[in-house]
């Protein structure tokens, strides 16, 4: 049999679990209105077990002696085929997804009470969606109604996805590949919105810019909602509004990132509309992007998943106080975290399936326990610095928010940036654009 990275992730959790039964679903389909679906994607923790592509499926494993990969999916349906496209079906399901096994999805129930008797513990993410709670306690009930008749239920409960996380926490060569994959497009993209931006144009116009790009390079879907702010709305973290013309003089924040296959990238990048930095406007992204530099340099193998965001902080730090945003000294900036007024979030997380990817951030209970990095780990870096209007800041630093983030594969040495194809320095953003103009 090709071992194939999924089948290789089953047996490496099979061979965790010793004995039991796991038991992991893939998501449901999502109604966008009345009858019209939102377009389906698996459930992540599914996925990447399986590679299965279709909606009403569900993975078991039962682990032992004989271990087993069994599959639960929808029939072969040609008249559903002809509305809905292709399906599977279970034996072809079995044959090309590397499964022992593979049942009609109706069989589901009835069967899973059979694969969980006499075994001796659940694997399950309890607490994650009622229905599915639900269904695994009628199986569980079955069993136990059969007690006179020999045969127990799991006497232990574990969560499956701490499992998995940690599995997902360090990615193997294949979805480093895709992850490299989907931000070279990305990076096209970003490229391209600089290109096209100029003063009286929209923010989704931009946004349009990406999605083109995205598609046009195999990319099924943007990772996450994508932000455009123009001026101000910079300064708002989350915004996707992206309904606001671009004025002359100020700057454009995009974040955007694309999935292909499953996996995600995720870049900012921040430049003038008119495409050159005024004065105050390259001292703040001077600033951040040195804060930039200082976290990259602080991931290798070894350090902890809080040093790069240590050491944004202290150059951002310095930095507001030489902008005079601040008063005082480094070090009671940084203790009282009088910083957070203008950079209110972390340096990075996880990013793989999810953007947001698994994987806890603590090896333990104290604030000191920090996760360790290692090779095949992938974190963002993005530190910024957004500036509201207020009587105590100069007005030349006014509604300018700035975002540099890149995405970071650990290494055996440090990292490496994967996202380094999207120009970020001044003077190549500026070259880019006044190139376009010119063009």
């Amino acid at each position: 049999m090709n071992i194939t990275p999924f089948h290789q992730r089953r047996l490496s959790l099979l061979e965790h679990m010793q004995a039991g039964v796991a038991v992991i679903p893939t998501a449901p389909e999502h109604l966008r209105n009345r009858d019209t679906s939102f377009p389906y994607r698996a459930d992540s923790y599914f996925h990447y077990l399986t590679g299965f592509p279709e909606p009403e499926a569900v993975l078991v494993l039962v682990a032992g002696s004989q271990p087993q990969s069994i599959l639960f999916c929808r029939d072969k349906d040609i008249d559903k085929e002809i509305w809905d496209g292709f399906r599977y079906g279970p034996d072809a399901a079995r044959e090309t997804f590397g499964c022992d096994a593979a049942f009609s999805i109706k069989e589901f129930d009835s069967k899973l009470a059979e694969l969980l008797a006499d075994q001796p513990a659940l694997w399950f993410s309890i607490g994650h969606d009622a229905g599915w709670d639900a269904r695994i306690a009628a199986a569980l009930n079955t069993v136990r109604a059969q007690t006179r008749a020999g045969k127990t239920a799991p006497a232990v409960i574990h969560d499956v996805r701490a499992r998995l996380d940690e599995m997902r926490l360090v990615k193997d060569e294949y979805e480093i590949a895709l992850m490299q994959k989907a931000a070279t497009i990305a990076c096209t993209a970003h490229r391209r919105a600089m290109r096209f931006t100029a003063a009286g144009k929209f923010e989704y116009e931009v946004e349009a810019e990406f999605l083109h790009e995205f598609r046009r390079h195999g990319s099924q879907y943007p990772a996450y909602s994508p932000i455009v702010a123009g001026g101000a709305n910079a300064c708002i973290l989350h915004y996707v509004e992206n309904n606001q013309p671009l004025k002359a003089g100020e700057l454009l924040l995009i974040d955007a990132g694309c999935e292909i296959d499953g996996y995600a990238s995720d870049i900012t990048r921040t430049f003038p509309v008119s495409g050159r930095f005024s004065g105050p406007q390259a001292d703040v992204y001077q600033m951040v992007l040195a804060a930039q530099a200082a976290a990259i340099a602080a991931i290798r193998p070894g350090a902890t998943f809080l040093d790069p965001h240590t050491a944004a902080v202290r150059v951002l730090a310095q930095g507001m106080l030489d902008l005079k945003l601040l008063d005082g000294n480094l070090d009671g900036v940084i203790e009282m975290e009088a910083y957070k007024r203008f950079y209110m979030h972390r340096t990075g997380h996880w990013l793989g399936m999810d953007v947001h990817d698994a994987g806890t951030y603590r090896s333990g209970p104290s604030d000191n326990d920090w996760r360790v990095l290692a090779p095949g780990m992938l974190l963002t870096v993005e530190p910024g610095c957004y500036i509201r209007p207020a009587d105590d800041v100069p007005e030349a630093f006014w509604n300018i928010g700035v975002r540099i983030e890149d995405d970071a594969l650990v290494t055996q040495s440090g990292c490496e940036i994967i996202t380094a194809a999207a120009p970020k320095t001044i003077a190549d953003i500026e070259a880019l654009m006044r190139d376009a103009i010119h063009a």
